[in-house]
């Protein structure tokens, strides 16, 4: 299992939190069939939603409230 490097992953999300919800939503995604969004040789889609996360091809935007 690859190395994850936290504090590069909470520059793109605010909050181990929602990091963890993030990446939970999108490997469940992944493995329902919806495409990869980066080239890799990674299986799990777990890793491969953090992978995504961190090449910025997913992002987490604050819902406006109010």
């Amino acid at each position: 299992m690859a190395e994850i490097q936290l504090e590069g992953l909470l520059k793109k999300v605010p909050s181990t939190y929602k990091l963890a919800i993030l990446v939970s939503r999108r490997a469940l995604e992944i493995s329902e069939g919806s495409p990869k969004l980066i080239s890799t040789k990674l299986e799990e889609p777990f890793q491969i939603a953090l992978e995504e996360i961190r090449e910025g091809r997913i992002t987490y935007k604050k819902k406006e409230t109010g």
